[in-house]
């Protein structure tokens, strides 16, 4: 992770809403998110829905933006007692008991599939979880859901073309753990990898025109550390996994620990489509 600073737009919402005061992490997260917003170029008042908000990141900073008259509906089928080092229901709470706890409607342990919408939203916010998806199918069919419930998507996830050669240990341990997750059943954050161009073929297969893309800066995100280190932690048991490729994921696995190369995070890439 290289050396940052906040911007003044991430000292005004600190400032504002009191949140992650003295986190960090939860900093440079939140400065990245509200990049991403940004990007997404979201109304004021708007009727927001986002789709796998897990601890609230970009729920933050999608609320901060709408203002006060807006409202977020966010959606992770994942528990109130799942993650670390805080859980999703601490999280969240946390973020409800702020001031912008009136804009935000959180929906824990709801499968999407099971969501039920009834009037359009002004936007759908999809940010970081398409690598959660174990194929191209289950994706599709998922978009396709998508496209009733809303007028406009905004699209966001890591860019595997990366620029720069201090980005390919992020590149290459999210590429172990999408191999990984072929072999050895998991919880991980990466079931598969899906670049900028399946993602637009596929947002078009489900109804939506491509309106603007766009790349947002997340190099001096910790990300690309985490991922290196969780790959390194199941290097054993993925060889053991799949005894036959032993000699490609070695080879994997040097590239990614290579000492001479930083680990800067992958940008991430942003479509908004209609």
């Amino acid at each position: 992770m290289t050396a940052y600073q906040l911007n003044k737009k991430t000292k005004d919402f600190l400032n504002e809403h009191k949140l992650y005061e003295d986190d960090e992490i939860q900093q440079i997260q939140l400065q990245h998110r509200l990049s991403l917003v940004k990007a997404f170029n979201l109304p004021k008042g708007g009727r927001i829905l986002e789709i796998g908000c897990g601890q609230g990141d970009t729920t933050m900073a999608i609320a901060h933006v709408i203002g006060e008259n807006g409202k977020v509906v966010a959606i992770d089928n994942a528990s109130r007692d799942y993650g670390a080092p805080f859980t999703l229901g601490e999280a969240t709470d946390h973020i409800l008991h702020s001031t912008l706890g009136e804009r935000i409607t959180f929906h824990l342990d709801t499968e999407f599939t099971d969501f039920e919408v009834t009037v359009p939203f002004d936007v759908a916010v999809f940010s970081h979880c398409s690598w959660y998806f174990k194929d191209p199918v289950e994706l599709h069919s998922f978009l396709k859901r998508l496209r009733g419930m809303t007028k406009r998507i905004c699209f966001a996830e890591w860019d595997l073309q990366f620029t720069e050669m201090t980005q390919r240990t992020h590149f290459v341990a999210v590429s172990i753990l999408a191999l990984y997750s072929q072999f050895v059943e998991n919880e991980s954050n990466v079931q598969n990898l899906f670049n900028k161009s399946q993602i637009l073929h596929l947002l078009e297969q489900a109804g939506f025109q491509i309106e603007k893309q766009t790349t947002v800066d997340a190099t001096f995100l910790p990300d690309a550390k985490w991922e290196k280190d969780y790959a390194n932690s199941i290097r054993t048991e993925f060889i053991q996994a799949a005894s036959q490729m032993e000699s490609f994921l070695s080879s994997y696995y040097e590239l990614m620990n290579d000492p001479q190369h930083e680990e800067l995070s992958l940008n991430s890439f942003v479509v908004t489509a209609r």
